[in-house]
């Protein structure tokens, strides 16, 4: 399995972090919005690669051919292994977003993800909301869980999602400065809320109208929805032209 990340997402080699200059840290809560452009893109997510490109913090990528599936790593809730058979079975590479909780108590799950050739991704050590960190412990919330998948699973990450969907163009550099780059999404539907799942015929539905070129669609492995419809999206976004 392999997946061309595309250009605006190229790998960049993570380094330790150094001084940021002095940026608006008011603190945002990222979301796409519901309006969307002529090729289905919600306009939130298009003016937020336009603002903050610059800082290597991207909600679509450039290739309009291309949609990426990303999932938040929180905790196990039982799912996982079956999103992972799916994936193998159709042969699409996911970005799974790790905490460091999740990093260090699914160890044969995180492997099976390397073994199997997904990328994984930064959600912070400890899931907190970095615009409310002073920037040594927001540089700490990236960098000890960086190192300790580098540690323990021989893995170097690249790419970090902001707790919460929570950020602010301090954050970004900070983030930026140690070597990583953000990714947010321009595709999400509420399905964290393990006691009130999505209908699976209303969810497929959902996110196969919402597709789009170039789409970063956020998923979360803790929901049953999830795992029961991926195998069908995948074919939707396929049926659709869309490279997964």
């Amino acid at each position: 399995m392999k997946i061309n990340i595309p250009a605006a997402l190229l790998t960049a080699a993570v380094m330790p972090c150094t001084a940021v200059v002095a940026a608006d840290n008011t603190k945002i809560g990222y979301g796409q919005g519901t309006a969307v452009d002529e090729k289905n893109r919600p306009v939130d997510a298009v003016q937020f690669n336009s603002r903050f490109g610059d800082l290597d913090a991207f909600a679509l990528s450039e290739d309009e051919n291309r949609i990426i599936i990303t999932f938040d790593q929180g905790y196990e809730n039982g799912y996982t292994a079956k999103i992972l058979d799916t994936l193998k079975e159709k042969n699409v590479q996911a970005i799974f977003f790790l905490t460091g909780s999740y990093a260090k108590t699914e160890s044969a799950l995180v492997k099976r993800m390397i073994d199997e050739g997904h990328i994984l991704g930064n959600h912070g050590m400890t899931h907190a909301s970095l615009p409310t960190l002073c920037d040594e412990n927001a540089k700490e919330e990236i960098m000890s869980l960086h190192d300790y998948v580098l540690n323990n699973y021989g893995y170097q990450m690249q790419y970090f999602r902001c707790p919460c969907g929570e950020y602010s163009e301090h954050a970004l550099e900070i983030i930026k400065e140690c070597g990583y780059k953000s990714l947010f999404w321009s595709s999400a539907y509420v399905d964290w809320n393990t006691d009130a799942q999505p209908n699976p015929a209303e969810g497929l539905k959902k996110l196969t109208d919402m597709a789009h070129g170039g789409e970063i669609l956020l998923l979360h492995s803790v929901s049953a929805t999830n795992a029961e419809i991926l195998g069908d999206l995948i074919d939707n976004f396929r049926a659709k032209g869309y490279t997964v």
